[in-house]
């Protein structure tokens, strides 16, 4: 009896030992896999700014196969609008460098595209410091100074500038090009509207108070058709100029006003037959751009009501109409592209020509003051 309790008592020793060294072995290889390795450290985490690209990207695939020709790393995609960074080549031909989202590659990449409107007001989203010291940081801003966020922190920032601006170290607008020899003969469209206005954004704060004041005077005494988000009348992509070479004269009303702010409202009508009245900074500062002939200014006129007048006076004048296509023996005008996703597309392309024919460097000391100024 008394060695059965004996042997009961050590077979639960020799048990409970067993049961207590297996936990041990346990809790030992637990902490043993989770502990950095001695011979192979982790890795270091990524920086939030480096994190994996976001999804509908088109990449290059660079990390493979690094090309010879210099490379253009977007650093955001505008307004999130992506295309297809082929585009370049196939519709300007442009293929003096390499264009790419593919941000590991930023230490290789010889200029960095930075949209203005991307950077985060601490400017955390920015590519890391120090840069390659043969890089060149490119400020890309399309907006005019009455649209500006100032953003502290950019001054001595960046090497290049890309802007409307004429000044800007990349002047991007559609410009007119000059024929070679003799060109087709110009054929008027059909014209069944006199007046037409296209239009999304009538917000007072960007500015664009004073064009919507205008056309109110303006509607007073002439017709004007309307279309666009501002007015619930949404024209598909296809009939854009169409509808712009179906009327006579097309309101090119900038939403501010400042030196060399003229954009696309301008080339649209040019290049579909119509007679642009833009509304804009001076008119000898169109002139900077297109023939002085080309186009009828708002501050030509008095007031509104004699712009109206004007305009139905030419109505009934076809010699006189016809006078503000005589540009057209010279130059010819590009339509732009009008899709939304490539609101961008042309100004990107030429930053990336830029990069692959420009070597000079600078550092932009007083951006927010040539800005501004």
């Amino acid at each position: 009896m008394m060695s059965s309790i004996y042997l009961t008592g050590v077979l639960r020793v020799i048990l409970v030992s067993i049961i207590s060294l297996g936990g041990f072995v346990v809790l030992f290889l637990m902490h043993y896999s989770s502990a950095p390795s001695l011979f192979c450290p982790p890795l270091p985490a990524f920086p939030p700014q480096y994190s994996e690209r976001p999804q509908g990207q088109h990449n290059s695939s660079l990390a493979k196969t690094l090309p010879d020709k210099p490379i253009m790393l977007l650093w955001f995609w505008p307004e999130h609008y992506r295309f297809d960074l082929s585009d370049c080549a196939t519709l300007f031909n442009i293929d003096s460098c390499l264009l790419t989202d593919d941000r590991s590659i930023y230490n290789k990449a010889d200029g960095v595209l930075i949209f203005h409107k991307s950077i985060k007001q601490d400017l955390s989203n920015l590519p890391r410091s120090p840069r390659p010291p043969f890089q060149k940081w490119i400020w890309f801003h399309v907006e005019s100074p009455t649209n500006t966020n100032r953003l502290s922190g950019l001054e001595n920032l960046f090497n290049l500038t890309l802007s409307y601006r004429q000044d800007a170290d990349i002047p991007i607008r559609w410009r007119l090009t000059a024929r070679k020899g003799q060109g087709e003969d110009f054929v008027l469209p059909k014209k069944d509207k006199l007046v037409c206005w296209i239009v999304s954004n009538t917000n007072p704060a960007t500015g664009s108070g004073q064009r919507y004041n205008y056309y109110r005077e303006l509607v007073k005494h002439v017709k004007v058709e309307v279309f666009g988000k501002a007015f619930g009348r949404f024209l598909n992509y296809e009939d854009y100029y169409d509808t712009i070479s179906s009327c006579k004269f097309y309101l090119s009303f900038e939403n501010s006003v400042h030196r060399d702010y003229i954009t696309e409202k301008l080339n649209g009508p040019l290049a579909a037959g119509t007679v642009p009245v833009v509304l804009g900074p001076p008119r000898q500062n169109y002139e900077d751009f297109v023939p002085g002939d080309s186009f009828i200014h708002v501050n030509d006129f008095p007031d509104v009501k004699a712009l109206a007048e004007f305009l139905l006076k030419l109505d009934k004048d076809d010699e006189a109409y016809l006078h503000y296509f005589q540009w057209r023996e010279h130059f010819s005008a590009q339509r732009h592209l009008i899709q939304q996703y490539q609101e961008f597309t042309h100004a990107i392309c030429y930053a990336c020509d830029h990069v692959g024919t420009h070597k000079e460097y600078r550092v932009v000391h007083n951006l927010y003051k040539w800005y501004f100024g």
